[in-house]
């Protein structure tokens, strides 16, 4: 069975990361989409509504298990058996950092990094956006899939 990890905070999730996730599950027998805790990053939702949030909109897919993890993402990776990360690259920018991360996650488990290219209808997408545009009472749901 072909199992990945499609990581990230989803504080909340974007159409930008359904899509990334979307296009995976086509790829892969299993999508293990995992809710990152970061000790340093205060949240909007909680992990557990973030799960729920998740799990209501991928709903329609059949491959796809929703999971959470406080810790490293390669430690997750090898306690749950999954070889592979894939990751959503919008620009340039988040390049530099993704490969950086995708080397040390080799070096430390022999974990591969698979990066998409994110639609150009959602390259300007991250969940910090959608916090900022929430926060002063902008409509969000063109973006973003509450439930």
């Amino acid at each position: 069975m072909r199992r990945v990890v499609c990581p990230g905070s989803f504080d909340p999730i974007t159409n930008g990361h359904l899509d990334i996730i979307a296009r995976a599950c086509t790829l892969f027998d299993e999508v293990v989409i995992a809710v990152l805790v970061n000790q340093t990053k205060s949240s909007l939702f909680t992990v557990d509504e973030r799960i729920e949030m998740i799990k209501q909109v991928t709903s329609r897919y059949t491959n796809i298990k929703v999971d959470s993890w406080s810790g490293l993402l390669v430690d997750y990776c090898r306690t749950n058996k999954i070889p592979t990360i894939v990751k959503g690259l919008r620009a340039v920018s988040d390049f530099d950092y993704e490969l950086q991360m995708s080397q040390v996650n080799l070096q430390l488990q022999g974990v591969e990094t698979l990066f998409m290219s994110t639609a150009p209808s959602h390259s300007f997408l991250s969940s910090s956006l959608v916090k900022e545009i929430a926060s002063y009472g902008g409509d969000v749901r063109h973006i973003c899939q509450l439930p």
